[in-house]
């Protein structure tokens, strides 16, 4: 076991070009949290990260004498250590449904997203781009409903979806500008013009979808 260095400040270990990471750094910028990013190149990692999480993985929240991996642990974490403004909602049974629609997410479009991003197998990898895109378009009417995933606020689910949509681009997923698609269009430009979405943004992530 390393030396593990007590930092005074919150510090999140984050790769500036993950999904992952990304939906994190959403939450800190809606709650407007002073934290230390430390962006780590997932092929270089600092020591300190494998003394701190024995997964060695990112990204990885450092609060003190608190380290926290896992994604949905740490958004949950921020969300009820500065409740303000408030990403889960109050009442239980809505609460519920957005923890399930996390993990669905993560069931169901973040492999998705991973092979893409990240698989070697090129018929996987289209696969995956095809079914990312049905999927997308098959949820689009809903965002004609609400201005939000499921909901008048945005929420946690939001974070977890935006990062994803920012990325179709990248993984060349073209949803087309069909009358089925622009509700999903319109959601998109409501994240992305969200003043801490667009601080969110690493400098890899704002080159991702320009143009």
């Amino acid at each position: 076991m390393g030396v593990v260095t007590k930092r005074s400040s919150m510090t999140l270990f984050s790769d500036g070009r993950d999904h992952y990471s990304h939906r994190v750094r959403i939450v800190l910028a809606e709650k407007g949290v002073s934290v230390d990013v430390v962006d780590v190149d997932p092929k270089n990692k600092p020591e300190e990260l494998a003394d701190l999480n024995p997964y060695n993985n990112l990204p990885t929240l450092v609060d003190r004498d608190l380290a926290l991996y896992e994604s949905k642990v740490i958004m949950e974490y921020l969300d009820e250590r500065f409740p303000h403004p408030p990403l889960l909602p109050v009442y239980p049974v809505a609460r519920a449904q957005s923890r399930l629609w996390m993990y669905r997410l993560e069931r169901d479009w973040a492999p998705m997203v991973d092979t893409i991003l990240y698989g070697r197998n090129k018929e996987q990898i289209v696969k995956a781009r095809k079914d990312l895109k049905d999927s997308l378009l098959t949820i689009a009417p809903i965002f004609s409903e609400m201005p939000f995933f499921m909901s008048e606020e945005f929420t946690i689910v939001d974070c977890c979806l935006a990062p994803i949509l920012w990325r179709l681009k990248l993984m060349e997923v073209d949803l087309g500008k069909t009358k089925q698609a622009q509700p999903l269009h319109s959601y998109m430009e409501r994240l992305f013009a969200r003043e801490p979405f667009r601080e969110s943004l690493t400098e890899f992530e704002k080159e991702m979808n320009v143009g």
